[in-house]
């Protein structure tokens, strides 16, 4: 899958989270449903994309749920 179309799903959920007015809920809300909807590959593609600098356009609230989440987000390397 693109980035670009990772970043835009990505974003969009951090746009429905962004709603709730505890913020570490919000981080949490969104690092859970991409840990339980997304497949590990997409997880791992915008990780690593984060992490090189290549995501310019996430939303400042998904970029902080991504960062702080990373352990629970990255898949086993067996799956991988």
């Amino acid at each position: 899958m693109h980035l670009e179309n990772l970043v835009s799903m990505a974003n969009q959920i951090g746009t429905f989270f962004s709603a709730y007015p505890d913020r570490q809920e919000a981080l949490d809300g969104i690092a859970t449903h991409i840990h339980k909807f997304w497949e590990p590959r997409m997880r791992t593609r915008l990780l690593d994309a984060l992490a090189k600098g290549e995501v310019k356009e996430l939303m400042p609230l998904v970029n902080d749920a991504l960062l702080a989440n990373q352990a629970k987000l990255r898949p086993l390397a067996a799956y991988t």
